[in-house]
């Protein structure tokens, strides 16, 4: 296997079927039942695709009909994808979050025909949406369902469409089909997870997610080494929502490309222990997950007493004094000593074999990059956009990491900054346009340019920093410009914060909306002899003044303009549920200015 593997090849099932020949009855996908990580092969992997897609066929799906998927991270979610390609259709997929709402518009707007779903209780949100649309005329459960009335829709259940078939006829129809599939055929519709509105369907092609992927594959091919074979190959822990770009392409294509080994984590409550289990090589995650880690991490090492305690300081330090060049002769002896001790425990609790873990998806605060590298963790943050499928750049270790920084360009991707400091990007790798939506595709695609509405710049070493999203800067009332993301991301990192949204756009200062720390507030509690209630804390003007100490300590390290100068609290913590973050754990900034611009605006009265 060779990265030229990616540009010869015309499709992603092309690119599948040519690894699944080669690994046969090597491991690809594996999932725990009763408690055991049981396997799939490649070579089962293909047989269940060819028939799957000679099912969808059989249904009445014509080539370039639209199929979604709404499942939880699983071997059938890889599968179906695979199959609803292999039999010339295009896969959307849905999250396993949407509401009934949600689904309509995607219903709508993509003109679905059919559509895989993985349980009944995630049936109960996209049925009402399939009767109401009235386009959909064949779901595939994974588990019975319950019918609603009033559909015209078929019900059908997935192990009988894999049952009865002939695997080889179907594997060469899959093989002749693709034949006619080339690079530039649409390959699935990812709706974007709406920051701002509502979601748009990115249309990704398969060149676009093979060039993305030849770009990932090799900086892990020239960075770290790409283990190949049947008893040495890449190994991945699929976590993030598989209907996000990031995963799509990191979590799910990128290792299909490398001939690795995917396993399925079992939920953010377990995510720990599989990492442990697993001993990935390779996990993509976003930056929440990241800062959520490194608080468990110290909290960790803070038990362990004053000595733990005392060398994750000095390592830190010491990343910090890295980073800046800076790094002094007594460093090198206190790294020596870090290494012996501290830093295999880490090691061990992300399985011991962890080559990079990749951040994507949001900004990452330098800090955090900067203590995971001192705990003697590879952290690579990456940058894209769905529109670029999605990966454009990414920290090389070769190049040198800056935490500041999200590397120079992938392979195949070519990017400038325009005057005004938007970053654009050309080449295979940029989507063909928006679905049904040519107003927005013109809006955003120029020239063959993609304009991505990031604000950035590169550095002497040819990396890209970006300093903020173009629409969500803060321009005050003196038409200064303040990074929101900047100052949300110091607010975290605080132990007392442990979400934060910033406003202040055409206000003379900025002001914060934030909320505590759940473990920090229920020591806080304990300590001062106070009943533990989220909302009655929040009227304490001690806890207030707690709060406020936090916030003054960012606000040392921040300019005039970006002091945050009042702040509220938040009725509750965001969450995907209330619909204030999105899959990928980014804030929806008008959701929560809906919900509390009021609250905000009141706050330039104090």
């Amino acid at each position: 296997m060779e990265i030229a593997d990616f540009d010869r090849s015309a499709n992603v099932v092309s690119l599948f079927l040519a690894r699944a020949d080669a690994l046969g009855e090597a491991p690809m996908l594996r999932a725990k039942q009763g408690g055991q990580w049981t396997a799939i092969s490649w070579a089962e992997a293909a047989r269940r695709v060819s028939l799957l897609a000679a099912s969808l066929r059989r249904l009445g799906l014509n080539p370039g009909e639209r199929v979604l998927i709404v499942a939880e991270n699983r071997p059938e979610w890889c599968i179906a994808d695979l199959a609803i390609m292999a039999a010339g259709c295009v896969t959307v997929p849905t999250y396993t979050t949407n509401t009934t709402r949600d689904h309509i518009h995607i219903l709508e707007n993509s003109g679905a025909r059919a559509a895989i779903v993985s349980t009944a209780k995630l049936g109960k949100a996209l049925l009402p949406a399939i009767v109401q649309t009235d386009m959909c005329r064949h779901v595939i459960g994974l588990e019975p369902l319950v019918p609603m009335q009033g559909g015209a829709y078929e019900t059908h259940l997935w192990d009988e469409l894999l049952e009865g078939g002939d695997a080889a006829s179907a594997r060469l129809e899959v093989d002749a089909r693709m034949a006619a599939v080339g690079r530039e055929d649409l390959a699935c519709i990812i709706y974007t997870s709406g920051t701002g509105g509502a979601p748009r369907g990115v249309r990704q092609h398969h060149g676009m997610l093979l060039s993305n992927v030849a770009g990932a594959a090799e900086v892990i091919d020239q960075d770290f080494g790409w283990d190949q074979g049947p008893e040495k190959r890449e190994i991945f822990l699929s976590f993030l929502p598989l209907s996000h770009a990031y995963e799509h392409t990191g979590g799910q294509l990128l290792p299909i490309g490398l001939g690795g080994e995917i396993y399925y984590s079992e939920g953010l409550d377990k995510l720990a222990a599989n990492i442990e289990e697993v001993r990935p090589t390779v996990m993509v995650v976003v930056p929440r997950l990241f800062e959520v880690l490194r608080t468990r991490i110290m909290r960790q090492i803070e038990k362990q007493g004053a000595v733990a305690e005392r060398l994750m300081d000095w390592a830190v330090a010491g990343g910090l004094r890295q980073q800046s060049g800076k790094r002094r002769l007594t460093d090198y002896p206190l790294n020596m000593l870090i290494e012996r001790t501290l830093r295999p425990k880490v090691r061990a609790r992300f399985g011991g074999r962890i080559k990079a873990l990749v951040s994507g998806g949001a900004p990452l605060n330098p800090e955090i990059g900067v203590f995971f590298d001192a705990m003697g963790l590879t952290l690579l943050q990456g940058y894209g956009q769905t529109e670029a499928g999605p990966i454009i750049s990414c920290n090389r270790p070769a190049a040198g990491v800056k935490f500041d920084t999200v590397g120079p360009p992938l392979r195949g991707a070519e990017v400038r900054i325009a005057e005004d400091g938007e970053i654009l990007v050309r080449g295979e790798l940029v989507m063909a346009g928006y679905w049904q939506n040519e107003a927005a595709s013109s809006n955003v695609l120029k020239d063959g340019w993609l304009h991505t509405g990031d604000i950035g710049h590169f550095d002497g070493k040819g990396r890209i920093a970006i300093t903020d999203r173009k629409k969500d800067m803060i321009v005050n009332d003196k038409g200064d410009n303040v990074s929101p993301q900047k100052i949300e991301s110091m607010l975290t990192l605080q132990p007392e914060i442990a979400q934060a949204m910033v406003s202040g756009d055409r206000r003379p200062y900025i002001v914060g909306l934030v909320v505590p720390d759940a473990d920090w507030a229920f020591e806080w509690a304990r300590d001062n002899g106070e009943h533990f209630d989220f909302r009655k804390l929040q009227d304490l003007p001690a806890f207030r003044t707690a709060i406020r100490a936090a916030i003054d300590r960012v606000n040392a390290d921040l300019s005039v303009i970006e002091k945050v100068r009042q702040f509220a609290f938040a009725d509750e913590p965001f969450s995907i549920e209330n619909e204030e973050m999105t899959p990928s754990l980014k804030i929806r900034r008008h959701k929560l200015k809906d919900r509390y611009g009021a609250r905000m605006d009141g706050l330039y009265k104090v």
